[in-house]
């Protein structure tokens, strides 16, 4: 019988925890995590999620802030900025929200971010820890995958896991997290041929291709766990995902919704990654 992960619960479940350990940080090391987000224009999309995330900073006891600039702000102004947060002790995580103005070079940006305070694990030197096989700061969306799994108990040893996109937000990332737990990873994409035969050899099949319904249950493999990445809108403007959940749900031991699924973890490990660069701060451990 398929069972839904169910991400909002477990979201809650880890970040009720993570208010725990900061009312302790504060009265260990006076200290709270800070975490500044910092948003450029007024993308519609970017508005929801980045209040979201305040939302979540703030009922786990976190000093959030949320940095507001206006779209026609230069790449030099904007490394300003940054620089200002990479100097300021009290904020321990610095996010980007990303897309950027197409006249900002957004990896000259990304790059500009303290590694230490990279709470999105984009910056090369974070890449490099986790594809070392010693991670520090991961990108949200797989870290919080790799919490999924580990909740509902999904065994990765010796298992096919196949990952359908290969950003470097998810897909890539995705891949090194399952090999370290020694899945076997094939790593798929648009141009994949025959990629439903590929993908229904999956045990594990996560999909993050950016379209609609794109996978149906003649992508998966009866008994497979599905990890539902995508977050679309279809033509009435009702949120969905890349896999068609009604369609694979019967055939699926465990699936993700959308909403519900992927997302709400996705904030959860932002928040995490703050908590563990500020308890770096001041343990001094090796980063």
């Amino acid at each position: 019988m398929t069972k839904k992960i169910d991400g909002k619960a477990l979201a809650q479940k880890i970040q009720g925890q993570l208010a725990e350990k900061v009312v302790q940080m504060k009265a260990d090391y006076g200290i709270v995590p800070g975490l500044v987000v910092i948003l450029v224009g007024d993308n519609p999309a970017s508005q929801v999620y980045v209040r979201n995330k305040e939302r979540s900073a703030l009922a786990a006891g976190f000093k959030s802030k949320t940095v507001r600039l206006s779209d026609s702000i230069s790449e030099e102004e904007l490394l300003t900025v940054i620089e200002q947060y990479n100097n300021e002790p009290d904020i321990h995580g610095i996010l980007l929200q990303l897309p950027l103005p197409a006249h900002i070079n957004d990896k000259r940006i990304l790059m500009a971010i303290d590694p230490k305070k990279d709470v999105d694990g984009f910056h090369p030197m974070n890449t490099g820890h986790l594809w070392n096989g010693r991670p520090q700061m991961v990108p949200c969306t797989p870290a919080g995958i790799m919490e999924m799994l580990r909740e509902y108990h999904v065994d990765l040893e010796g298992k096919q896991a196949v990952i359908i996109g290969r950003s470097n937000i998810v897909g890539k990332p995705m891949a090194q997290l399952l090999l370290d737990k020694n899945a076997t990873v094939t790593l798929t994409h648009s141009r994949t041929r025959n990629l439903p035969e590929v993908a229904k050899q999956a045990d594990i099949l996560i999909v993050a291709i950016g379209r609609g319904h794109f996978v149906t249950k003649d992508f998966v493999k009866e008994g497979a766990v599905v990890i539902d990445v995508g977050m679309n809108r279809d033509v009435n403007g009702k949120l969905i995902g890349d896999v068609d959940f009604a369609d694979v749900a019967p055939i699926a031991s465990l699936i993700t919704p959308v909403p519900g699924g992927v997302g709400p973890m996705t904030i959860t490990m932002l928040l995490e990654q703050t908590y563990q660069a500020a308890l770096r701060s001041v343990t001094k451990h090796d980063y």
